[in-house]
């Protein structure tokens, strides 16, 4: 018997990818990946045409999003399955974080420019796709061909990373409790996206004892959580024997995903990591705002 491959976490230029979501089904598929969510941040505007090329593919499309949100005033991210996209909370709470992302874009780049001249806004945008997200990602982009960093991962670490109190501008995200309280309410499946990193915002944050951090986790539970992003690049190895004794304690659904963004960007393809069938079937039950459509 073959198992399919699924892989719940994927973005294209709907956001910050660099591909279009027809393209990034194409990758996918040819990486063996069968079962597929694109989950741009904060709009579902690419659900139309990956869905078209799931079918011409031969995969099955899972309906998908992934929030923006805040804790304890840091960025991180939910992923919402199978939502309604019509939603009013859920189409109002993504478009005031659209819409502050481009402030946060333009103050960003004035800041680095003051150091890197070259960096004016007018170039930046060249790397920008109309339609998508402008974001860190642009901002990357353009940082690399200047020659300002080796790679996309290294402007994200040094120059665009949280810390950096020179550069870095926050931008408007619900909490991570509105942002399940919207996707529960769109009939969605919330899923915590890469929860226990070495480099963004979890609730894993240093100096908590094991007893805080499951109680923080347990909180999210009590307000809908219904799964953990457990197979991720970003998790620590540590974080993943946590974060799956976690689940199993409070017996969430467990995903794994590449969290591709196309070529150039983050160093994974599809497939890299998947989620197992029993937990998608998990997802498929709960759902209720969209519909699977299996190939």
């Amino acid at each position: 018997m073959t198992f399919p491959r699924i892989d719940l976490h994927l973005h294209s230029t709907c956001s910050d990818g660099v591909e279009s979501p027809t393209r990034v089904m194409e990758v996918a598929h040819a990486q063996g990946v069968n079962v597929v969510s694109l989950t741009d941040h904060d709009t579902t505007s690419g659900w139309d045409e990956a869905r078209d090329a799931c079918a011409r593919l031969g995969m099955t499309w899972v309906p998908g999003i992934e929030f923006s949100a805040s804790l304890e005033g840091d960025s991180v991210h939910l992923l919402g399955y199978l939502v309604d996209p019509t939603f009013p909370d859920l189409v109002e709470e993504a478009g005031k974080t659209r819409d502050d992302r481009v402030w946060r874009f333009e103050s960003m780049v004035s800041k680095i420019s003051a150091d890197f001249p070259a960096l004016t806004l007018e170039f930046v945008l060249t790397f920008h796709t109309e339609g998508g997200t402008l974001g860190r990602p642009t901002i990357a982009r353009a940082l690399l061909d200047l020659g300002v960093v080796g790679s996309v991962s290294e402007a994200f670490d040094e120059i665009l990373a949280p810390d950096n109190d020179k550069y870095f501008v926050g931008h408007y995200a619900p909490t991570i409790e509105r942002a399940i309280e919207v996707v529960l309410a769109a009939g969605g499946v919330p899923v915590f996206a890469h929860p226990w990193t070495a480099e963004r915002a979890s609730l894993a944050r240093p100096g908590l004892s094991d007893q805080e951090i499951d109680a923080k986790f347990g909180a999210l539970v009590d307000r809908g959580l219904a799964g953990l992003e457990v197979h991720h690049s970003e998790n620590t190895p540590f974080g993943r024997e946590r974060l799956a004794a976690i689940a199993a304690h409070y017996n969430l659904i467990v995903t794994g995903s590449s969290d591709y963004h196309g070529d150039g960007m983050k160093p994974v393809l599809p497939g890299e990591h998947t989620t197992d069938p029993d937990m998608f079937e998990r997802i498929a039950a709960l759902g209720t705002g969209s519909d699977i459509v299996r190939a």
